[in-house]
């Protein structure tokens, strides 16, 4: 597992009904990173007990007979995801296989949750893994990723009932029932964390019908990130090439407008219509190759033209390549990628640093 992995989820996923502990959702989160762009079924995610340990953030001296039982209570969660008119329930996991022989616990998604993890052409939201697992609150994780899904807007806010985030973040009746512990207890320590540790920053405002409060504007913004000390010596040449490409592309077949819309919500930068629809001529109006070369894209440091780089990856066809872990049979764990970006990145900083030489 690699906290640089991104996690991408239908939108409809992410404002679904669910109450998860923290630990599960570093579960569900980590298993949701390791999921391919090319995937067409879910795959077992093989974890070492001391790995899973770590990953759910508990005492050292947690027995290993105690996994079994928080893998159990995570198999009993429902989500409940409206759509249309319809109320879905479905459980995260199909199976849980703990061998006490290897040290071992094994995962796998329902095959349900298909529809919202896998091959998403529809609303989706992406981030990485590490903007979550710092979180300490569980509220935190919740609020983190529903912001997320707002972030493309140009106004950058959102209007939530506070009747609708309360299910959204899985809070009883009786859990904080007075609205100022809802704000001081869920809301401000969950501002605290995601303005301190994630690539987002929100502030919000209180909506009132009468005296009562009903609703928060959260206002939405990204957090300045912390710079490498390293100069990426690559980046005036990429973005020159990049630049360069967005000048080549034809205008001879027509886009959907509802394409246009939808390519603008996979982005978490804002990008203009005319940029939307470039990238869509040069994919041939394919929303999945889009959201493969945008994953593999965002996995890339000192990029300034996200919006050139998309269109050159599509153009030379970048690839994303796996390695399998030796022993782990009958289950997939993607180890680390090496990027056809990345090695062309190299090379672009190679000859950047040559010419500069001379």
């Amino acid at each position: 597992m690699d906290k640089n992995y991104l996690v991408t989820q239908s939108n409809k996923l992410i404002s679904a009904h669910y109450d998860l502990s923290l630990e599960e959702q570093r579960i569900i989160l980590t298993l949701a990173s390791m999921i391919q762009p090319e995937d067409e079924e879910f795959k077992s995610y093989e974890f070492k007990i001391k790995e899973f340990i770590k990953l759910l953030g508990v005492s050292t001296k947690t027995k290993y007979t105690d996994i079994p039982k928080i893998t159990e209570n995570l198999m009993k969660k429902i989500i409940k995801i409206r759509e249309d008119k319809k109320l879905i329930q479905v459980s995260w996991l199909s199976s849980a296989v703990y061998n006490e022989r290897t040290g071992t616990v094994i995962l796998r998604f329902d095959p349900n949750l298909k529809p919202y993890l896998l091959k998403l052409n529809e609303l989706i939201t992406s981030f990485k893994l590490a903007n979550v697992l710092n979180l300490k609150s569980k509220y935190a994780i919740r609020i983190y990723e529903i912001l997320k899904s707002y972030e493309y807007r140009k106004n950058k806010y959102t209007i939530i009932e506070i009747s609708e985030l309360r299910l959204m973040l899985g809070i009883s009746d009786t859990e904080y029932n007075r609205y100022d512990n809802f704000k001081r207890k869920v809301i401000l320590q969950a501002q605290k964390e995601i303005n301190k540790k994630t690539d987002l920053s929100f502030d919000f405002e209180e909506i009132k019908t009468g005296k009562k409060v009903t609703s928060l504007k959260f206002i939405i913004s990204k957090n300045p990130i912390v710079a490498s000390n390293k100069k990426d010596e690559c980046a005036d040449v990429l973005e020159e090439i990049c630049a360069a490409s967005e000048n080549m592309l034809e205008h001879d077949n027509v886009i959907n407008d509802d394409y246009i819309d939808k390519v603008m919500f996979l982005f978490d930068e804002e990008i203009t219509r005319k940029e939307a629809e470039q990238i869509l001529k040069v994919a041939n109006n394919d929303i999945n190759k889009v959201k493969e070369k945008y994953i593999i894209a965002k996995q890339t440091n000192g990029i300034k033209n996200i919006v050139g780089l998309i269109i050159k990856a599509i153009q030379d066809d970048y690839k994303t390549k796996k390695r399998m872990i030796p022993g782990w049979d009958n289950t997939y764990k993607r180890d680390y990628d090496i990027d056809d970006l990345e090695q062309k990145l190299l090379e672009i900083s190679k000859k950047a640093s040559i010419k500069t030489e001379k």
